[in-house]
């Protein structure tokens, strides 16, 4: 490794077929989709997943394994909130099929069961799982955890598989102050995975960049035809592509709260998700749950036994 290495694409280096998973669900998905198309340009194989928000039971389409559901453009599900089902059809019109892999919204048990029997379906050698936002580093005894259930259930899903390298990306600092996380906190958690040997640097994304161009594409077309539900964390890295600082607004879901548009937001800040999993301090207590009222019961007990950290300003 030297100055001019990225420590991210250089762990991935010698992968033949990429999963890039979004883990918390919705349009987490999309921000892999900078890394989805540099990896593509470079001659590899990627598969995009998400843990979907959709009803996926009602749809007709594809199960090539137990708990997945394979989306693509003909996928039927204009009535439902469907960022998987529209990022296909923006897909097709660039003249690509490009199916996404959905997981249901269950407790890790059954999510654990699912990514296995997807790897042994396409046979991928690395797994990155991306985070809209920052709230998966969060270890369980902060004063916030942002919306944990998913992002735990995939974090120990993804832990749990027979793949070498296994990668954590996150997208988007600050904004998840907006579901009451310190980044105080997060910063102090880079730290400690930095001791460990986990923190893999950050990765500007720019805009004059051509996998950037692309993201920002499919993220406007996506939140065009979500109109009235598009994705708050999506149009906030936007924003921070395009120069905007501050409290900017591009949906009126976030109307009456203070944003922090900046420019770490469009970074990818990324980590080896061993010691990130290692060191969540209740994904051991989640393993065998099934449903995902069961993991917010356990979340709930375990942070009521708890001392739990105060907010902390950083002090800059």
């Amino acid at each position: 490794m030297d100055l001019f290495t990225s420590p991210l694409l250089e762990r991935l280096a010698s992968a033949r077929h990429v999963l890039i998973a979004g883990g918390g669900g919705g349009f987490d998905v999309f921000s892999g989709l900078p890394l989805y198309f540099r990896l593509r340009a470079l001659g590899k194989t990627v598969t995009l997943a998400n843990l979907s928000f959709t009803r996926l039971e009602a749809l007709e389409c594809e199960r090539p394994v137990p708990g997945v559901f394979r989306v693509d453009a003909s996928t039927e599900g204009r009535g439902y909130y469907f960022p998987e089902g529209w990022l296909a059809r923006w897909f097709e019109r660039r003249g690509e099929q490009v199916p996404l892999y959905c997981f249901e919204q269950t407790g890790m048990a059954p999510l654990r069961e699912a990514y296995a029997a997807l790897h042994a379906h396409l046979g991928f050698d690395a797994v990155v799982l991306v985070d809209g936002g920052t709230d998966i580093l969060m270890r369980g005894d902060e004063v916030g955890l942002g919306t944990p259930q998913e992002d735990i259930a995939s974090l120990g899903a993804v832990h749990a598989l027979p793949v070498r390298d296994k990668l954590v990306v996150c997208l988007g600092f600050g904004v998840d102050t907006h579901h009451g996380v310190c980044h105080a906190h997060f910063l102090e958690a880079v730290a400690a995975l930095s001791k460990e040997g986990g923190y893999l640097g950050v990765t500007a994304l720019l805009e004059a960049m051509p996998e950037v161009a692309l993201y920002k594409e499919a993220v406007g077309y996506v939140c065009e035809q979500m109109s009235r539900s598009p994705s708050i964390v999506s149009l906030s890295v936007v924003s921070a592509l395009e120069g905007d600082y501050g409290d900017v607004h591009r949906t009126q879901r976030t109307q009456g709260s203070t944003l922090w548009i900046n420019p770490l937001m469009s970074m990818y800040w990324a980590f080896d998700l061993t010691p990130v999993a290692r060191r969540c301090l209740y994904l051991d207590a989640l393993k065998d749950t099934r449903t995902p009222w069961e993991m917010n019961l356990i979340i709930e007990t375990f942070r009521a036994s708890l001392s739990i950290r105060p907010w902390k300003d950083i002090p800059v």
